[in-house]
């Protein structure tokens, strides 16, 4: 792999190169937006308020998509794991791993006007109506291309999969429309033909995301697992699927992007990487690894994630501030260097708000990793507060989503 290519896959890179655009901030120099640290204070108590009023036993899961299969306090995934019982341990996890690569890939933003209704009359709509969407998918053997055994992901049935039946698996029609409909099947499908590029990652035979478990597991040392090595074998795996936007001697660089005060002096002068999706994802399988009795370790080398609940958060509360309002009204691409400006801020700001809600909360990092800040916690406030301020709960900033990257 070219070192620039592996540099910017790396999590200490996106730290240092979204701390470094903070710097700037502080000392006024970006184009974009302000950055006000005097409301931190107020943005931490903000965030421990929710977290205390969500979690009274500061019992805190990861940030992970495992949640979403429980909105509504109804545990889908547990419904259909008792389907499951007496099966290897092992191979559970596979199914697990197969569900979530599936269920983050397909959740990049819904858009306000799409809704799932399950069988129960239950509708859902943003993240947790797209977890549940892809749940029941799952659950009806859409990804797998044995009938016999419908609760699995295979790269034959990914590869066949076509936007309308994705599209009526997800109930969309005209009057309850899910944006990025076409990008979120085309990178289905992408991975259909990315596991079958890659055995080492995910099996030779019947190449599944599963596959992924045994690899980490073969990694694992007698102390555990660390987080990057997780977050590694999701970029490297993945690394094909997404849509070519920036690319490096022919690799994609997937979630990176411009900014032009982003590491003057290189190497990749320029480039900012968040790799959000890749992150989540990442959470989300460690939640599954320890669950298999795997510990994971240092998970706090991963960030936080760049999208519009953390970074809403942040420009409600006045932490942030655009210094053109006009922006607020607009509906901006992914690529607009003011939105990669609110992500790296966002990826930064999130280091710091995590040890003032830790001091809040009387927890250490190891009581209170990021992944659990993220859940109790800014991702949970930020929704609350977009709810507060606007109908509807929209964020403070509109992102034109292609299914790909929130």
């Amino acid at each position: 792999m070219n070192e620039t290519v592996a540099l910017l896959r790396r999590p200490d890179t996106i730290r240092a190169r979204c701390h470094a655009l903070l710097d700037l901030a502080t000392r006024d120099a970006l184009p974009h937006f302000t950055c006000h640290p005097d409301r931190l204070p107020e943005a931490a108590d903000y965030v421990a308020e929710t977290i205390r009023r969500n979690y009274p036993d500061l019992r805190i899961p990861y940030h992970a998509r495992w949640r979403h299969f429980a909105a509504g306090g109804t545990d889908r995934w547990g419904a259909l794991a008792a389907r499951l019982a007496g099966e290897d341990p092992a191979e559970t996890a596979r199914r697990r791993f197969d569900l979530c690569v599936v269920s983050v890939l397909l959740d990049a933003g819904a858009g306000p006007g799409w809704s799932y209704t399950e069988p129960d009359g239950t509708r859902l709509a943003r993240s947790e109506g797209l977890g549940v969407a892809s749940l029941h998918a799952f659950a009806a053997g859409l990804f797998s291309s044995d009938p016999a055994d419908p609760l699995r992901v295979d790269a034959a049935a990914l590869r066949a999969l076509g936007a309308p039946r994705l599209a009526a698996a997800f109930q969309v029609t005209e009057k309850n429309p899910l944006e990025g409909m076409e990008g979120r099947a085309a990178l289905l499908r992408n991975l259909g033909t990315a596991l079958e590029e890659n055995p080492a990652l995910f099996g030779a035979e019947h190449p599944r995301p599963g596959g992924l478990f045994d690899h980490l597991r073969a990694r694992a040392t007698a102390d555990g697992l660390p987080a990057a090595t997780i977050l590694a074998a999701v970029l490297e795996g993945l690394a094909p699927i997404w849509p070519a936007r920036l690319t490096l001697d022919g690799e994609n660089l997937g979630d990176v992007w411009r900014h032009p005060l982003a590491a003057p002096e290189g190497p990749a002068p320029g480039l900012v990487p968040f790799h959000k999706l890749s992150q989540w994802l990442s959470y989300s399988l460690a939640e599954v690894v320890e669950e298999a009795g795997i510990p994971v370790l240092q998970l706090d080398a991963l960030t936080g994630l760049p999208e519009y609940r953390n970074g809403g958060l942040l420009l409600d509360l006045g932490v942030l501030a655009l210094r053109d309002p006009a922006l607020a009204r607009q509906t901006l691409p992914v690529d607009h260097p003011a939105i990669v400006e609110w992500r790296a801020l966002t990826v930064a700001l999130l280091d710091r708000l995590a040890g003032a809600v830790r001091d809040r909360l009387g927890l250490d990092a190891a009581a209170m990793p990021l992944a659990r800040v993220l859940e109790g916690g800014t991702w949970a406030a930020g929704r609350r507060i977009a709810r507060e301020k606007r109908p509807g709960g929209g964020p403070p900033l509109t992102v034109a989503s292609d299914g790909t990257v929130f």
